[in-house]
């Protein structure tokens, strides 16, 4: 029984898993919270894994690169095709906002400002807080950006000092080794902890959680959903040349996680396997362009917050200039750089789109009594943003093996 198990390919486990706890939380209603440790053990073993994945892979992967100069290049291009794919995020929930209307007629009864108000930080205090003070305490803290700057001063110092730190880099690439068994085996786990979070949702909420704020919902997922359809299909498809098929395929076991655990950087390990095993991304790309991803591309977030502005607009009554649709735009993709990557990051951020353009921020506390269905689906989103750019710059970088990429994904 437990072999046959096993035999199953994860990401069908793992569907299944997703749709037993849906019907299982229907039927149990509130009892259904009482499996909600089985998740909380899950979500708890991923972040266990974060921030060693992080910061031992990273490493690896930069002093196995035979030129280091490729490293500058991997940087702007990644850099670069985030920054574009966040536009085309926040652009299209902007226009699917447009077009469905979902704050027109939305209750306005009983808001209130939110409990949580993000403090002001200026760009110079943005890239000053990227260089920890302290290493030791950044790991500690798990602040991403600041273990990926270290990790990458430490790769770069072992590749200058050459054979002499051989001992040290051997360290690393034995550490990942281990890193990447631990993660095996807590992705086999991945079934029961995304059946025990969906059944405590759907349980406690129910299926009508979705009911007062429908067309909110409606539009996020439209929009999401033709992001996910675009991005892949222009990187993987247009500008790569692979079968978008079979890339959807080889990321289905991270979207389902995302998808019931809402956090990109929770997700990050089963991301980095699927896109290694199953796409064949170069661990050397993985390392680096994923855990920036997790970080900095948040295409989800960028559609979410400018669906809330014109949704907040709408309900209010107010019709947005071209002037503020572009500080929209602008706002939605620098502010979802900074998004930290764990479930309902960006309801602290609306407050800093919502102001420059003079939309009251009460419309937060509304949305926030139904955001948990809607994180899901901008954390799916997310990480498939990432996927697809990590894919690309390995093919445009010759560190896609392409053998890989044409078999069907592994168990």
């Amino acid at each position: 029984m437990v072999a046959k198990w096993f035999e199953i390919p994860l990401w069908k486990r793992v569907f299944g898993a997703l749709l037993a706890g849906v019907i299982f939380g229907l039927i149990a209603g509130t009892d259904a919270g009482l499996i909600k440790p089985v998740g909380d053990i899950f979500i708890r073993l991923i972040k266990m894994l974060v921030v060693p994945l992080i910061f031992v892979s990273l490493i690896s992967g930069i002093t196995a690169m035979e030129d280091v100069s490729k490293l500058g290049r991997l940087g702007v291009k990644t850099i670069g095709t985030f920054f574009i794919t966040s536009a085309f995020a926040v652009t299209t929930g902007l226009v699917m906002a447009n077009l469905i209307g979902p704050g027109i007629g939305a209750p306005r009864e009983g808001l209130e400002l939110p409990s949580v108000v993000p403090a002001q930080v200026t760009a110079v205090d943005t890239l000053l807080n990227i260089i920890p003070t302290n290493p030791v305490q950044a790991l500690a803290d798990g602040t991403v950006l600041q273990i990926i700057f270290f990790a990458l001063v430490v790769g770069f110092a072992i590749k200058k000092v050459g054979p002499p730190a051989d001992p040290v880099r051997h360290f690393f690439n034995g550490a990942t080794e281990v890193v990447l068994r631990i993660t095996h085996w807590v992705m086999e786990f991945t079934p029961f902890g995304v059946f025990a979070l969906i059944a405590s949702v759907v349980g406690t909420t129910g299926l009508g959680v979705l009911q007062s704020l429908g067309w909110l919902a409606l539009t996020l997922y439209a929009a999401c959903i033709l992001h996910m359809i675009t991005i892949p299909t222009l990187l993987v498809g247009l500008v790569s040349r692979l079968n978008v098929f079979q890339f959807y395929r080889g990321i289905f076991d991270a979207q389902l996680v995302a998808y019931s655990t809402s956090t990109s950087a929770g997700t990050l390990p089963v991301t980095m396997s699927c896109l290694q095993e199953n796409i064949g991304v170069s661990r050397s790309v993985t390392s680096f362009v994923l855990p920036m991803g997790a970080t900095v591309n948040m295409d989800g977030t960028a559609i979410y917050l400018g669906i809330v502005a014109v949704f907040a607009a709408q309900m209010f009554g107010m019709d947005l200039t071209m002037a503020q649709y572009g500080t929209i735009i602008l706002t939605c993709t620098l502010i979802s750089i900074g998004t930290a990557a764990v479930p309902s990051a960006s309801l602290a951020l609306m407050p800093m789109v919502l102001t420059p353009i003079g939309m009251p921020v009460e419309i937060v506390g509304l949305v926030a009594t139904v955001d948990r269905p809607l994180d899901m689906m901008r954390t799916v989103t997310n990480i498939t943003g990432d996927t697809a750019v990590a894919t690309a710059v390995a093919k445009s970088e010759g560190e896609l093996d392409e053998d890989i990429f044409a078999h069907r994904p592994v168990a």
